[in-house]
């Protein structure tokens, strides 16, 4: 009987947390295993999450390094630097350059995949020169359900994902983010500024840039989580759902068009269906996403 109300006194919050310690102490185990770690660390709370406890663990044996592109927004470059700096984990920058790819900059549905060989191609080679027997990313238990290409060329390449091996979720992330005093704990999923385009459509640096502009323009006016999708010459704004009406009333139209417009849109809407991760996969077709080769 006993037995029975120790288990009961774990369950609800207490027992998410019991769970989300055990999770992190397996994480620091797995860290505690490896000699020395390279993290690319972009900055999101997963890799975040990656980088704080590699760093506990390994101290100066661990190295954060994030990758510069023009997919990358520019605040989001300086949250890196920032947050690299209150873990206290040493941190370099390093250029990718996957927009010269055709494969990438025509948008197939595929494109992470091509984005992530980029990335990890420029990695290892620098992790073998500094001694880094690992690279591991950010990639959570998550992230393997869902449609993610680059997942494939990461393993191509020989990169681990601590998260996803230990089966740590996209919320038990924030949770253990959040015992941990990370300042990012709560920080809104931002995926790379090319997603913003429907597949298909050509990727180029002044697209890119323009997203970028207003994207950043919205939240200095204290809009938190949103996406500016692309399409053409068409600017979609997506907002939380129950954000929407507020916006609309209390929002200078006029001078956001303009606004807008100024960074090269030339129509500006809004999705009334409300912001959603992941939306543009939605014009897929399961079936096709299953034919996908293996790249």
């Amino acid at each position: 009987m006993k037995g029975w109300l120790a288990w009961d006194s774990l369950s609800g919050e207490d027992g998410r947390m019991k769970q989300d310690l055990d999770k992190l102490e397996q994480l620091r185990s797995l860290f505690g295993e490896m000699e020395r770690s390279l993290i690319a660390y972009s900055g999101g709370i997963d890799s975040t999450l990656v980088a704080k406890v590699a760093f506990d663990v390994l101290g100066d044996r661990a190295l954060a390094v994030t990758a510069v592109s023009p997919s990358l927004l520019p605040e989001d470059l300086e949250e890196a630097c920032i947050q690299s700096a209150e873990i206290g984990i040493a941190h370099e920058l390093v250029h990718t350059h996957e927009l010269e790819n055709p494969d990438y900059a025509s948008n197939p549905i595929n494109r992470c995949y091509f984005c992530k060989s980029e990335l990890h191609d420029t990695l290892k080679p620098l992790a073998l020169k500094r001694g880094y027997p690992y690279v591991v990313d950010g990639v959570n238990a998550d992230d393997l359900r869902d449609y993610r290409p680059g997942i494939q060329a990461a393993k191509e390449r020989g990169a681990r994902s601590p998260l996803a091996e230990i089966g740590i979720t996209k919320l038990e992330v924030r949770q253990i983010a959040k015992h941990l005093d990370l300042s990012c704990w709560d920080k809104p999923a931002q995926p790379c500024l090319s997603s913003r385009f429907p597949y298909g459509e050509a990727i180029t640096l002044a697209k890119l840039h323009r997203v970028g502009r207003a994207e950043a323009y919205l939240r200095k006016l204290g809009l938190k989580t949103l996406r500016v999708r692309s399409e053409g010459d068409t600017a979609r704004i997506e907002l939380p759902a129950e954000q929407i009406k507020e916006f609309v009333l209390t929002m200078d139209l006029p001078l956001l068009v303009e606004k807008l417009q100024s960074f090269g849109f030339v129509y500006v809407t809004l999705d009334l269906e409300g912001f959603r991760s992941g939306k543009l996969n939605q014009g897929l077709q399961l079936a096709t996403v299953g034919d996908l080769p293996s790249v």
